[in-house]
Order: structure tokens, then C-alpha cells, then sequence
């Protein structure tokens, strides 16, 4: 990381919104680093000489919740080790005590330049799950498991959102268009972007 501060955007939406697709997108035309804290926290636990993977194992053997001081740390070291100033956040902060662990730990030291959010109907993300779960392997993605994430989501994300609105840093994208149609849009709000650094 240099001296700079790191422009952050986190990228919130439903499960099956397109976060991942559209941050891939991102990454490629814009030079984002691309930060999903689910991947993080998975790689972190798969080292077998790491102490935070070693409790985070623990979490997820105990189906609690990763402490999401666990996972600012390994936001703010994958930022530390990048050559770059800007990140996507994907998939955080999910819930109100994120925001507060996020501001906990790293307020002051990056820069939110928005909070990329694509708004999805619940159908099409379902949808849009089922058919990945046919090829993607992931097992969290089965009308049980969805029906969960989605209450979660409605129940504890949408509020971070409302929560970010009032500051202005929200940026609405229709995610149920076509994957072309929404990067069309993605790529109208990074145009507009202002950059603090």
C-alpha cells in the first residue's frame, strides 16, 4: 500500500446479484483489486500454520460467525501487501456490526469512494444461484440455503445499505438486466467517480 490513502468501494447485493461477475469486469477495465472477504477468510483457513485460520476453522466448525475483526485484518493485510490504491470489497459489510468493526479498525486509514449496490429481484437472484449451482460446485447454493441467505440479506445487509445511503455513498445499479446492460451501467458510475487521492 503507498503512502496514499486506498480508495475502497465496497460491492453489496443479493446472493446471485452478479457481485462477482460485474467485479471480475471492474477489475479488468478499471485496475480494482478485487477483495472478497469469503475468499479471504476460505484461503486464510486453509493455511495450516495461520493462528486466524486456526479460528476462523473454528467458527465455521461451530456454524458461528467469523469475529469481523478476524476479517478487517485480512482485508487491511491484503491491502497492505497489494502494489495498489484501489480496492473492490466484495461482499462486506454484511451486517451493522461490520460497519462497526470496519470503522473500528480502518477508519481514517482508506478512502470510501461508494458503496456499489446491485439491486436484483429475489426471483432472478434465485434463479440465477440454481443455475450456477449446477456447475459451480458451491454448496450453498440450493433452495434451502438460499432462502436463508436471502432472509439474512433482507434482514441484515439491506440496512447497511440505508445505513450508507444517508451519507450519499450508495450507487444503485439494476442488477436483473442483462450482465452487459448492468457493466453499461457499472461503467457510468466509475466514470463519474471522483478520486480523493
Amino acid at each position: 500500500m503507498s503512502s496514499t490513502k486506498p480508495n475502497v468501494i465496497f460491492v453489496l447485493g443479493g446472493p446471485g446479484a452478479g457481485k462477482g461477475t460485474q467485479c471480475t469486469r471492474i477489475a479488468e477495465t478499471y485496475g480494482y483489486v478485487h477483495l472478497s472477504a469469503g475468499d479471504l477468510l476460505r484461503e486464510e483457513a486453509a493455511k495450516l500454520d495461520s493462528n486466524l485460520g486456526k479460528e476462523i476453522n473454528e467458527h465455521i466448525k461451530n456454524g458461528s460467525i467469523v469475529p469481523v475483526a478476524i476479517t478487517c485484518q485480512l482485508l487491511e493485510n491484503a491491502m497492505n501487501n497489494s502494489a495498489k490504491d484501489n480496492f473492490l470489497i466484495d461482499g462486506f459489510p454484511r451486517n451493522k456490526d461490520n460497519v462497526d468493526g470496519w470503522k473500528k479498525a480502518l477508519d481514517g486509514k482508506v478512502n470510501i469512494q461508494c458503496v456499489l449496490f446491485f439491486d436484483c429481484d429475489e426471483q432472478v437472484c434465485v434463479a440465477r444461484c440454481l443455475e450456477r449451482g449446477k456447475a459451480s460446485g458451491r454448496t450453498d447454493d440450493n433452495e434451502d440455503s438460499l432462502k436463508k441467505r436471502i432472509v439474512t440479506y433482507n434482514e441484515s445487509t439491506k440496512p447497511v445499505i440505508q445505513l450508507y445511503e444517508k451519507d450519499n455513498l450508495v450507487k444503485r445499479i439494476d442488477a436483473s438486466k442483462d450482465v452487459n446492460k448492468v457493466f453499461e451501467d457499472v461503467r457510468n458510475v466509475f466514470n463519474n467517480l471522483k478520486s480523493t487521492s
